[in-house]
C-alpha cells in the first residue's frame, strides 16, 4: 500500500489509493480523529461491536473549467480540506449496509445490482452502481457495513455527492481489492455510477477532482485517460481565501436544466460532424454560425461559444498559477463568472424568474470587493453557490455582508489540501 508522503503525490495521479496519517490530510488532526471516533461508535451502535478501517474523501472546488468536461473540454479543480469520513468493516453477507450519520441507512443486496428505477437520485442507486462498475471490470466486491460522518456542507456547491461516490469505491477498493486502483479509476467508476444509475449526465471532473487530491489540470479530450497536471495553489501567497457563497435553492431539481448544458453542446456538435464540441475545431464553428441559429437555437450556440472560451481561460490560468502571477489568474476567474452568467446562462432556472440568488450575489460581490479580488458561480449552477477569492483581511467583513442577505449559515471558506481519497492509517 502507497503511503502518502510528498513525493508520492505524483505518483497518486497513475498509481494506487493512498495510505495516510492524519497529520498529513488535516490542518487539525484532533479535530478529524473526533469526527472518526464519531464514524467509530456509529458503526457500532449501528451494526455492532468490532474493529474497522477509515477511510475519506474529500469534496472539491471548481477553480475553472465550468460546464467544459462532459463536451471532452478542459478543467481546474482542487480537493478540499473538508471530506466525508468512514469506519467501515467487510462482512461475510453478501450485502453493503451504509449508514450516514443523520440520514438513513441505505442496504444494497451484491445479487442484485442492476439498475432500479426507483433509486434515481438516491444514495443507494450510487452504492449499487458502484459495486456493479467493480464487478464489470472483474475487480474483486463484497459486503460491508460503514457509518459515514460528512464534514463536506451539503448544498455548498462542493461535490458532497462525488465524495460519497468516490469513498464508497474507496471502500471497496481498500477491503477487497488491496488499494491497488489508482484515484482516476475510482473516479471512473464513480461517475459511471452517477450517470447510469443515480441518472445525472455528469463528466468525470467533479469525481476526479475528489479522488485525485491537489489542485489538478485535466484535459478530457480522451475521456477514458485525461491528461493530468499538478499545479501550485498560491492563494495564500496572494493573500486570498477562497469562500463559498450558499444563496439558497436545492440542486435537486435541476437535473434537466443540467443535462440542457450538454445536450445543446452536443447538438452544435453533431451538426457540425462531430459527438462533442472538443471534435469541432473553433474555425469550423465560428464560420458556422448563420446556420447554426436556425439549426440548433441561439442559446446552444452561446454555450458552445462559452466552451470554446472556457477552454482557452483554463489554459491561462494554469500558465498563471505556474508563474505566480495573481492578477492574470483572477482576471481569468472573473471573464469565467461573465461568461457562466452570460452565455453559458447557468445562474438561475428559467420558470422561477424570481428567483435570481446568485445574480444577486454575484452583483453584491462585485461591488463589495470594488475590482479586489474575484467572484464567479461554482459548480454545476441554477441554484446555490457562487465562488469569491477575498482578501484575507476582508474576509470578515464579506462573511457578515453575505450571511445578512443569505442567512447565518450560508458562509464556507475553503482550505484545498494535497489528499484525495485515502485509507487512514493511525486509528
Amino acid at each position: 500500500m502507497a503511503i502518502c508522503t510528498q513525493p508520492h503525490l505524483q505518483q497518486t495521479l497513475d498509481g494506487e489509493m493512498a495510505l495516510c496519517g492524519f497529520a498529513e490530510v488535516y490542518v487539525s488532526p484532533e479535530r478529524a480523529r473526533q469526527r472518526a471516533y464519531q464514524a467509530g461508535q456509529g458503526l457500532g451502535a449501528h451494526f455492532g461491536a468490532g474493529g474497522y478501517r477509515l477511510f475519506r474523501a474529500p469534496g472539491r472546488t471548481e477553480l475553472g473549467g465550468n460546464h467544459t468536461d462532459h463536451n471532452h473540454g478542459l478543467g481546474l479543480g482542487a480537493a478540499l480540506e473538508a471530506d466525508i469520513l468512514a469506519a467501515a468493516r467487510p462482512t461475510a453477507a453478501p450485502v453493503i449496509r451504509l449508514h450516514s450519520q443523520g440520514y438513513y441507512t441505505d442496504t444494497i443486496a451484491l445479487s442484485d445490482l442492476a439498475p432500479r428505477e426507483g433509486e434515481r437520485c438516491h444514495s443507494a442507486s450510487l452504492i449499487r452502481g458502484i459495486a456493479a462498475g467493480y464487478r464489470r471490470r472483474g475487480l474483486r466486491i463484497g459486503g460491508f457495513d460503514a457509518y459515514t460522518v460528512s464534514g463536506v456542507p451539503r448544498g455548498a456547491g462542493v461535490s458532497s455527492s462525488a465524495a460519497f461516490e468516490v469513498l464508497v469505491a474507496g471502500i471497496l477498493n481498500g477491503l477487497y481489492n488491496d488499494g491497488r486502483l489508482g484515484p482516476l479509476e475510482i473516479a471512473r467508476i464513480a461517475q459511471e455510477a452517477e450517470n447510469g444509475y443515480f441518472g445525472k449526465p455528469c463528466g468525470l471532473f467533479d469525481q476526479a477532482s475528489c479522488a485525485l487530491g491537489g489542485c489538478v489540470a485535466m484535459d478530457f479530450q480522451d475521456p477514458v485517460s485525461p491528461v493530468l497536471r499538478r499545479l501550485p495553489v498560491r492563494l495564500a501567497e496572494w493573500g486570498f481565501r477562497l469562500c463559498v457563497v450558499n444563496t439558497g435553492g436545492s440542486h435537486t431539481d435541476n437535473t434537466e436544466e443540467f443535462a440542457a448544458c450538454r445536450l445543446e453542446m452536443e447538438a452544435v456538435a453533431r451538426f457540425l460532424g462531430g459527438c462533442t464540441l472538443r471534435d469541432v475545431p473553433r474555425e469550423r464553428f465560428e464560420q458556422s454560425l448563420p446556420a447554426l441559429r436556425h439549426a440548433v437555437g441561439d442559446r446552444a450556440v452561446l454555450r458552445a461559444l462559452h466552451f470554446y472560451e472556457e477552454n482557452d481561460r483554463v489554459r491561462r490560468q494554469c500558465a498563471a498559477l505556474e508563474r505566480g502571477d495573481a492578477a492574470g489568474f483572477l482576471q481569468q476567474v472573473r471573464a469565467s463568472g461573465r461568461s457562466s452568467q452570460n452565455l453559458l446562462q447557468n445562474i438561475s432556472l428559467p420558470d422561477t424568474p424570481r428567483e435570481q440568488g446568485i445574480a444577486l450575489a454575484l452583483a453584491l460581490t462585485e461591488r463589495f470587493l470594488e475590482g479586489e479580488g474575484a467572484w464567479r458561480v461554482h459548480g454545476g449552477g441554477f441554484a446555490g453557490t457562487i465562488q469569491a477569492y477575498v482578501p484575507v483581511d476582508r474576509v470578515p467583513a464579506y462573511q457578515a455582508y453575505m450571511e445578512d442577505l443569505f442567512g447565518p449559515s450560508c458562509f464556507y471558506p475553503l482550505s484545498l489540501r494535497d489528499v484525495g481519497v485515502a485509507e487512514l492509517s493511525d486509528l
